[in-house]
């Protein structure tokens, strides 16, 4: 079975086309999840609503996670809700920024 830990690990291989730091760190993943048939959903937001930069994001997110072994689809789903605030960030992603 894929574990959401596993899963986050590889998507904290897709920096932020932007800033540079991993989407992970930077708060933007909300939730992963698969199932037994290997099918991976990622519940993910943009710092901000106009954000442009969805398909920069997910495709790269696509990509990581189907060489993942035993995942046969990847679907990646975009919400603003909750939205996006600097708290979401990993204390690393703070300090790069300088929030520190």
């Amino acid at each position: 079975m894929l574990s959401k830990k596993s899963l986050l690990e590889k998507l904290k291989n897709i920096p932020d086309p932007e800033l540079g730091i991993s989407i992970v760190d930077l708060g933007l993943v909300y939730d992963v999840k698969a199932d037994k048939n290997g099918n991976v959903e990622v519940v993910m937001t943009l710092t901000t609503m106009g954000c442009p930069l969805f398909d920069l994001i997910a495709d790269p997110v696509r990509m990581e996670l189907s060489k993942v072994k035993g995942v046969k689809d990847v679907t990646v789903e975009l919400t603003f809700d909750p939205p996006w605030t600097p708290e979401k960030m990993s204390k690393e992603a703070r300090v790069k920024l300088g929030f520190f």
